[in-house]
């Protein structure tokens, strides 16, 4: 007993250190195999449409080499109990590289789990990661209701949406999918005056099939 409560992996205290965490079993236990372990039962991720995760990967072969990953920039509700963390990603040996957006909710235990998880391929890396520190929304005034960004132009209908919040109101985030595949992922931080858009991704919709 006492083994094993040592072999225990410590639970992440942020979700910066859950996403590092989330990466490191990504390259020992598998790519796929590390996706279904840190997802909540409801987490969402698009293949260009949403999908629920664990439905969407419950017989996905991890890869060779897994994707690897780090945090660029993170945002947290005053609660802590909230974060959205985004940052670059490599594969293959480096021939490919973009970022990724994790949405994170902290569990009754203590832990994290993921619940949004996006991205998109880039020509060039970005620039980011180091010993970083999350921006935490302010403590202070009451939340105003969020106005959020509008979709971008060009958007087909029907839509698909998701959103969210913290339990405290000082961090949202949104995501819309177009008809093609279109994808657009925004999070809005409380600076204790007004909200402040700190994460716009925009994804471009695949292209069709040839015929």
């Amino acid at each position: 007993m006492l083994a094993a409560v040592q072999a225990a992996a410590p639970v992440p205290a942020t979700a910066i250190d859950a996403e590092r965490a989330f990466v490191a079993d990504a390259q020992k236990l598998g790519q796929w195999t590390a996706f279904r372990k840190w997802s909540a039962p409801d987490a969402v991720t698009f293949a260009p449409q949403p999908v629920n995760a664990h439905q969407a990967l419950a017989d996905a072969k991890d890869p060779p080499h897994a994707i690897y990953w780090w945090p660029g920039r993170s945002y947290v509700s005053c609660d802590g109990k909230l974060a959205v963390n985004t940052g670059p990603w490599v594969n293959g040996f480096g021939k490919h590289v973009g970022y990724f957006t994790t949405v994170w909710m902290k569990q009754p235990d203590g832990g994290w789990k993921w619940i949004y998880d996006g991205g998109d391929e880039l020509k060039f890396a970005r620039d980011e990661g180091g010993d970083i520190k999350p921006v935490i929304a302010s403590c202070g005034a009451a939340p105003k209701p969020p106005v959020m960004p509008a979709r971008p132009a060009g958007f087909r209908n029907p839509l698909k949406t998701g959103n969210g919040q913290s339990a405290d109101g000082t961090l949202v985030w949104q995501w819309n999918v177009d008809a093609a595949g279109a994808r657009h992922f925004v999070t809005m931080l409380w600076d204790g005056k007004a909200w402040q858009p700190v994460i716009d991704d925009r994804v471009a919709a695949p292209p069709p099939p040839p015929r």
